[in-house]
């Protein structure tokens, strides 16, 4: 009786090892499955920080696009303010330069009306002339027949060749005088050609410079353009990266929860281990008790 009670205890404990064998493999193949979920965890954690540094080196190589192109927006936008002001100075000489056609215009006219009133004087006198010169021949006719009064004649004679040579002094001064006036008129038409010639100039100069001005516009306006985009890029990049960070969180934290389940399974299988033994010394003890 001692030996079947024993024989049946016996069986009843490989019985309960073979229970605790089965739930000691179904333990370790749950204990394999989180220590390779663990292990895939880890491997993706690796990548996401490789990732995660290759995000911060492009987010760096962007950072520092975007200062190179502030730079030059900054440039662009000096060169835009140096082109305004020499556009200005440009359209204030260009007013200037109109002003001193329309002062020279109206200097020419005038001097074209002093011409001429000059002309006109000198037609009053050639006829003047022309009739010191009538005057001339009725006195000499008049000497011719009147003998008696010689001496008044003669004293009108000379009275009239002095009055002819002043009015012929007269008349070579106004014809003097009027090639100067010529002379002057020419010289003006030669320094408004030139102004005009200077202000066609200017002219290309400012619709050049316009041209400049429009492309620059629209250099910064691309700029700003592409400058506004990598912004947006900028703020995607970071939120990826925010987002990657709380999964690394998420994941820190599920790897601490496994390990301290680890730790725990850890602490099951060295207590299995020990009732392992136990009930192996105890087999033991048995079977020498039966032998």
């Amino acid at each position: 009786s001692i030996i079947r009670r024993q024989r049946q205890e016996l069986k009843l404990l490989i019985a309960e090892l073979k229970d605790r064998d089965r739930e000691l493999n179904d333990m370790v193949a749950v204990h394999e499955r989180h220590i390779q979920a663990w292990e895939d965890d880890r491997q993706k954690i690796l990548s996401l920080a490789e990732r995660c540094s290759l995000l911060t080196s492009e987010l760096n190589e962007r950072n520092a696009i975007i200062k190179s192109l502030t730079k030059r927006l900054k440039l662009l936008e000096s060169q835009h303010n140096d082109s305004k002001i020499t556009l200005e100075s440009t359209q204030q000489k260009f007013k200037e330069l109109t002003q001193k056609v329309t002062d020279s215009s109206v200097h020419c006219q005038a001097l074209e009306e002093k011409n001429q009133s000059l002309h006109c004087s000198v037609l009053e006198l050639s006829a003047k002339t022309g009739q010191l010169q009538a005057r001339e021949q009725e006195l000499l006719t008049m000497l011719q027949l009147k003998d008696k009064a010689l001496i008044e004649t003669t004293d009108q004679i000379t009275e009239v060749a002095s009055k002819f040579k002043t009015l012929e002094n007269a008349l070579r001064a106004a014809k003097l005088e009027e090639f100067s006036r010529n002379r002057e008129q020419q010289d003006l038409k030669l320094t408004l050609n030139d102004v005009m010639f200077q202000v066609n100039k200017m002219k290309d100069v400012l619709s050049e410079k316009m041209k400049e001005s429009s492309k620059h516009q629209e250099e910064i306006s691309h700029l700003k353009h592409e400058n506004g985009c990598l912004r947006s890029e900028l703020i995607l990049a970071v939120e990826e990266a925010q987002r990657k960070d709380q999964l690394y969180q998420f994941t820190k934290s599920k790897q601490v929860r496994i390990e301290k389940e680890l730790s725990s399974l850890r602490q099951v299988c060295v207590k299995q281990q020990r009732d392992l033994h136990f009930l192996q010394v105890n087999l033991d003890s048995s079977q020498e008790s039966m032998q």
